[in-house]
């Protein structure tokens, strides 16, 4: 058998995004969507055990940009596949867990070469499946292949974590770091790509077997995703792929006496769920199950008076209405001090008059949100926001080709008000007054939630203040709040954003892994 290459995390570096402004990557990512578009309309299957199984019963899959175009049928598993997927996953445990932790590694390794090769491919199925553009899809497809070869690269690390152990006479000591069971990994939508691949690997380089039930909006992204998987020759019933309603499949998975532990990312609501129904032990189950979760945010952007207002405008920008605002990170709250207050918010208003809303395929800046669903719910804040604050800019639709919004921003808000409290989840920003930077941080951490933030300030007594007092997982200093690096930025946050569970992180992946101390006495 070929010497694997022991490749470790000192070796790791962050793929290259694709440079747009040369000609010929655009139109390979042009090529590549017209090559999506020609198999519009396909049927895709329930894979289990490698098995591709096709169900009368299809989830219909719709481009959010042109919602009369269908892009897909995903066919959906039932209960009785899934039980089948749960043995199958079960018995792929038995052998995956004795497979050398660098082979395991090595399969990731493989995959992120392959994505490389694909890039294009998979933001083609990204800008036409969830409506990113260019920029959105390209980056996505970098963090993917930045999860395959950070999480390989962290599992050989930790194979070897072993220098933290004190050695006295007469014994010699190991820790190593053993697989769990059978997981459950439960994607979003909005990182359809990035979060199910970074979910799903970091479960099965540590020797876990999975379950793995995609958004349903974005199906035919993590359908490939598995394919892609399936190519490299990672063995049958190492990931099972079951589409399907989580009303019907999901809480039965949860609380199945054979699932070992969830991933999820997702809804604040559906994560307490699923936390709930984890949390009660299921008859012939033998241990306490793991909940890995990440359930999105309020996340908000500090200014003060001393901070460079033309670049926080800027940044401010990127923040809050990249991706439609339909981001877990994005900054949907913007907490000002009264001195810059009127100031800033005239430049933030000008930038965002400037933006173009328009179908990812055209490259738009700002693009549709994901479905009639979340149309419809964003557009009832933004009625209950005309209530409640001053409306400044946007709270319109755009075209009805699909399901578009224009960027819509607020200023005078309460603090308490509805649109400074609870996740919205689409280009809606929500500006408040502070007194000074030390109401404003207060303002901030007046949210049940806790993932990203922001703070811009020249005063570095303040900068030190905001770090130490600003309550989130990730917090960013002088820049936007969205944009983080695997293996620079590891990502989750405190309390109802989650379980502060850093992906992106070394740590991560001994959330799937359980430690095991063995002894053995030296004559």
């Amino acid at each position: 058998m070929k010497t694997l290459e022991i490749l470790k995390l000192d070796t790791f570096n962050n793929a290259k995004d694709t440079d747009f402004s040369i000609e010929s990557e655009v139109k390979a990512l042009k090529e590549a969507i017209s090559s999506f578009k020609a198999n519009l309309g396909k049927e895709y299957p329930v894979i289990i055990g490698g098995e591709k199984i096709y169900t009368e019963d299809k989830i219909t899959s719709i481009n959010p940009g042109k919602k009369d175009q269908i892009v897909g049928y995903m066919s959906k598993a039932n209960l009785e596949m899934v039980d089948k997927a749960i043995n199958t996953a079960v018995n792929a445990f038995a052998t995956w867990k004795l497979v050398p932790a660098a082979e395991r590694a090595e399969y990731l390794f493989k995959a992120a070469e392959l994505f490389g090769k694909k890039r294009h491919e998979f933001s083609a199925a990204l800008i036409i499946e969830s409506g990113k553009n260019y920029e959105e899809a390209d980056a996505e497809v970098s963090e993917a292949i930045d999860f395959l070869n950070f999480y390989g690269r962290s599992m050989n690390q930790l194979e070897e974590d072993n220098h933290h152990l004190k050695n006295i006479p007469n014994e010699k000591n190991r820790l190593k770091y053993i697989p769990l069971g059978v997981g459950f990994i439960v994607p979003p939508w909005n990182f359809p790509l990035a979060i199910t691949v970074g979910l799903t690997v970091s479960a099965v380089v540590t020797g876990n077997t999975t379950l793995l039930k995609p958004a349903s909006n974005t199906s035919i992204i993590a359908y490939k995703f598995v394919e892609l998987m399936e190519e490299v020759g990672l063995p049958a019933g190492v990931i099972n792929f079951i589409p399907g309603d989580s009303s019907v499949i999901g809480d039965y998975i949860t609380g199945h006496q054979f699932t070992r532990f969830i991933s999820f990312t997702g809804s604040k609501d559906v994560g307490l769920r699923i936390n709930e129904i984890a949390g009660k032990t299921a008859e012939g189950q033998k241990w306490i199950k793991r909940v890995n979760a990440e359930m999105g945010g309020k996340d908000g952007i500090v200014v003060d008076e001393t901070a460079d207002l033309d670049f926080a405008a800027s940044e401010i920008i990127q923040s809050a209405f990249t991706f439609q605002g339909q981001k877990c990170s994005a900054g949907s709250r913007l907490i000002i001090v009264e001195d810059v207050y009127d100031e800033l918010i005239q430049k933030v208003v000008q930038l965002a008059q400037e933006i173009k809303v328009g179908n990812g395929e055209e490259n738009y800046f700002v693009g549709p949100v994901i479905d009639e669903k979340a149309y419809n719910r964003i557009l009832e804040y933004i009625e209950i926001g005309k209530k409640e604050s001053k409306l400044v800019l946007g709270g319109t639709k755009g075209s009805e080709e699909g399901y578009y919004i224009n960027p819509t921003i607020f200023i005078d808000a309460d603090p308490n008000s509805t649109l400074m409290q609870e996740e919205i989840f689409g280009p809606v920003l929500t500006v408040a007054k502070a007194k000074d930077w030390e109401e404003a941080i207060e303002i901030y951490n007046n949210t049940d939630y806790g993932l990203t933030g922001s703070f811009f300030s020249k005063d570095e007594s303040r900068i030190e203040q905001a770090i130490e007092r600003m309550y989130c997982g990730n917090l960013y200093v002088n820049r936007r709040c969205t944009g983080a690096l695997v293996g620079v930025h590891p990502f989750g946050g405190f309390n109802f954003s989650g379980t502060d569970s850093k992906a992106g992180g070394y740590d991560y992946l001994k959330l799937f892994s359980q430690g095991k101390t063995h002894t053995v006495r030296q004559n």
